[in-house]
């Protein structure tokens, strides 16, 4: 186990300490925050769907927001408190954020089907 302790462990360490010197970002508040940002993300989920299946429009987009906010708080972690970052790490954070809100302005003005609108299958022999 001394090899572990050595390599991986000692890997893991030099690049936590390059990200926290070199770019300013701490990988453990990221991983705090990723973490902490989790059971927001699971319950907006599944109260999106919930309300998604009752038809409250009010609450999609409440619960859309916080979906929206969980998955990117880590990334708005690095993008206020990272310095010297490269350009494309901007642009990857710029486009999962951006892609997340094209997504959740997409899902809330779809406009909702129409309650009479379904149409039953066609029965055999008619």
């Amino acid at each position: 186990m001394e090899w572990f302790d050595r390599v991986v462990l000692g890997t893991l360490r030099g690049l936590m300490t390059a990200a926290r010197d070199d770019y300013g970002v701490d990988p453990v508040a990221f991983l705090v925050i990723y973490l902490a940002s989790v059971p927001f993300f699971y319950f907006s989920i599944f109260r999106m769907i919930r309300a998604l299946a009752r038809r409250r429009q009010q609450e999609i987009i409440v619960w859309s927001a916080v979906f929206l906010g969980s998955t990117a708080a880590p990334f708005i972690y690095v993008l206020f408190f990272g310095h010297n970052l490269p350009w494309w790490v901007y642009v990857v954070i710029a486009l999962l954020i951006g892609q997340g809100v094209f997504s959740l302005v997409r899902r809330l003005t779809r406009k909702p089907a129409a309650q009479g609108a379904r149409q039953e299958p066609p029965r055999d022999g008619s």
